[in-house]
């Protein structure tokens, strides 16, 4: 047999080598062998990108043509393409869909580029970034830029990462002058916020402005450190500039009083000081928008909340308990179609307000029905579930189907809440809501649903914290 006969086989069976040199398998014996075997690896990882961004492309072709023999309208050709091809590789829809934007218009636009990705000369972000770079240009200039830049390996030997993004922005500039500043005079349009998690229960809150509001917030900020510190303020100069950003921007008095709007799942111990004798009191809390959060912290934001007058008035506690048999919260019914803003909100929670698609990490926009409400749904808890929007539109294409496990047995189920995702692939994922505070073992895994299964599961949660507006 060769590759060409079954190359998902001859890539498993490569996978598996690997996976014995990691375990540590003695496969390289002198410094030259082990640094060719190094080079090789190099040399893969390009190559392997290059061959999922192919396989990407003929899927979404393939796709597209059987639903146009089915008759879905050209506007809805490819609804679901990204999706399924997130849940195979486990990454998001989001991602899934930005990397088959990029596998469509490499090859079809700069095939020059893609080939440098399949000989290792550059790698998938830095194809990426060259689509970036040209992609407001005209299709003329945007293939200059990959014949000058991308036709001869050479040309991009021994350069790092910011040295191609500075060549490619060079050429950009010298093809299409006119074209560069009337960019960047539209540019402003795209100015957002955004924050991400970081360690130690930081969080990252990252702006991007047009340059000449960008400095002038850093000059504001840096200005107020300096006087602080030449007050005699103790903080450091970063200390007082992120403190500084907080109070300018919610109207804080000081950066730490923080009214909080929250929703706690934990069990009484957890949240009290002193808990009772037998009981834990450190299982670790979820904090909306941000991820796990030990005990202590998350007593320690409650009597935040609560410190003084100011806080307090703007805070809001609301409990929700669950059954202490099946560890399931109390659910919420309706026999309307439209999901009541209470069960949305009871729903949502008990996602965590994460997208309830396996590997999507994206905020639930939408409140779900599982089995549409026009084949029979109901508007209630078992049947709902929290998605982004591009899950939930995404989930309507052809070919896709979903139930919840055991949902006849709502009203009693024990564990968490499961979904049964199937692709048109006949691929089938499971996704599982969080396991609540003292709930049960999860029973063991169910085995195979389809031609390949996962089970997807959350963390605990206890906690979960809004900040009020």
């Amino acid at each position: 047999m060769t590759v060409a006969d079954d190359p998902a086989r001859a890539v498993r069976e490569l996978v598996v080598v690997l996976r014995s040199i990691a375990g540590g398998a003695d496969t390289a014996a002198t410094d030259d062998e082990r640094i060719g075997l190094l080079e090789a690896l190099t040399d893969l990882a390009p190559a392997a990108s290059a061959a999922a961004l192919r396989v990407c492309a003929d899927h979404d072709v393939a796709r597209r043509s059987e639903q146009a023999a089915a008759g879905v309208t050209a506007s809805h050709q490819g609804r679901g393409v990204a999706r399924e091809l997130g849940l195979a590789t486990r990454t998001s829809h989001h991602r899934a869909k930005r990397r088959l934007s990029v596998a469509r218009t490499a090859l079809a636009e700069m095939p020059h580029a893609f080939d440098r990705l399949t000989d290792g000369t550059l790698r998938e972000h830095q194809l990426t970034a060259l689509l970036t770079h040209t992609a407001c240009v005209d299709l003329a200039v945007r293939t200059a830029v990959d014949e000058q830049l991308c036709a001869d390996p050479s040309r991009l030997a021994g350069l790092g990462e910011r040295q191609v993004d500075a060549e490619a922005a060079r050429l950009v500039a010298r093809l299409d002058p006119a074209g560069v500043a009337r960019r960047a005079a539209r540019a402003s349009r795209d100015r957002h916020v955004s924050s991400r998690p970081a360690p130690d229960l930081m969080c990252r809150v990252s702006a991007l402005l047009p340059v000449e509001q960008g400095v002038a917030v850093v000059a504001a900020l840096r200005a107020a450190a300096g006087s602080a510190r030449a007050a005699g303020d103790p903080r450091t100069r970063g200390q007082v500039m992120a403190d500084t950003l907080v109070q300018r921007t919610t109207g804080q008095a000081t950066a730490d009083a923080v009214p909080l709007a929250v929703q706690l799942i934990l069990p009484a111990a957890s949240a009290l000081p002193t808990p009772h004798p037998g009981a834990s009191a450190t299982e670790s809390a979820w904090l909306i928008g941000h991820g796990p959060v030990d005990a202590l912290t998350a007593r320690a934001l409650l009597e935040q909340a609560w410190s003084d007058d100011a806080t307090r008035a703007l805070s809001s506690l609301r409990r929700l308990w669950a059954d202490p048999a099946t560890g399931t919260l109390v659910a919420m019914d309706s026999r309307s179609r439209a999901v009541p803003a209470g069960l949305a909100a009871f729903v949502h929670t008990r996602d965590l307000g994460i997208c309830r698609t396996p590997w999507c990490d994206a905020p639930v926009r939408h409140t779900d029905h599982v089995v549409e409400v026009a084949i029979g749904g109901a508007s209630d808890e078992p049947n709902l579930q929290g998605l982004c929007e591009a899950c939930n539109y995404a989930k309507e294409a052809p070919g896709w189907s979903h139930h919840s496990v055991d949902d006849t047995a709502a009203p009693d189920r024990a564990g968490p809440h499961e979904v049964v995702t199937t692709t048109p692939s006949g691929r089938s994922y499971i996704s599982r809501s969080p396991d609540l505070p003292g709930a049960p073992a999860p029973p063991p895994p169910r085995g195979r649903l389809g031609p390949a299964t996962v089970d997807f599961g959350f963390a605990p949660v206890l906690l979960d914290c809004d900040f009020a507006a």
